[in-house]
């Protein structure tokens, strides 16, 4: 949970770092928008892997003894965490491309307001903490509980249509236009990233 939040936090204020210093959403440049994925791909990496470490102990806690890295055991974590594995896959192999090659000098702006969606997550994480302590009751777990919705639901969700509405702004063009001047691979990127969002704001 520490590593999540620390890694949160710098993502999030790299992105405000980004969104705020580029004036114009599609040609200013700031190199964090650039050098920050370089944490964020080993970052993503280690989270896949400390998610099976979670799941393989729980699962010798519920008494499912299965050798630890073994096929068996990789497969009932695949199976049960495929949404967020696929989350994470997603972000390694595709994203990182697209950011790094695909736009060339383009969209830094948008790039910022991605690392942004890592807002809630020290939030979730110290939810999960509350939990873990038994603390549920406590006026701090339900703060902590609005703040997650507030910061899940603006920066997971209201996030993609703010970043269509800035470029439709910086062009001239309205809003639902958007989708037609943008490269494909920025629409299927933001779709892909944002259709999981509000199953897990459910949740």
């Amino acid at each position: 949970r520490l590593v999540s939040t620390v890694q949160a936090t710098m993502a999030t204020v790299s992105g405000i770092t980004v969104v705020l210093s580029c004036k114009n959403v599609v040609h200013d440049r700031h190199w964090l928008a650039v050098e920050y994925i370089w944490v964020l791909v080993p970052y993503m990496t280690y989270d896949i892997y400390v998610m099976y470490l979670c799941h393989w102990h729980k699962s010798q806690e519920k008494g499912i003894l299965e050798k630890k890295h073994s096929l068996a055991s990789v497969w009932s974590f695949l199976l049960q965490e495929r949404l967020m594995v696929t989350h994470h896959l997603f972000i390694l192999i595709v994203l990182t491309p697209i950011t790094q090659h695909f736009r060339g000098e383009l969209g830094d702006f948008f790039v910022g307001c991605i690392f942004t969606a890592e807002l809630s997550t020290p939030f979730v994480s110290l939810g999960k903490i509350l939990m873990q302590l038994k603390m549920q009751d406590t006026l701090l777990h339900k703060v902590n509980g609005i703040l997650i919705l507030v910061t899940f639901f603006l920066c997971r969700i209201l996030l993609f249509p703010f970043m269509y509405a800035a470029y439709a702004r910086q062009v001239g063009i309205p809003v639902y236009l958007v989708p037609f001047r943008i490269p494909l691979h920025c629409n299927i990127a933001n779709a892909s990233l944002i259709a999981p969002q509000p199953y897990w704001f459910r949740l």
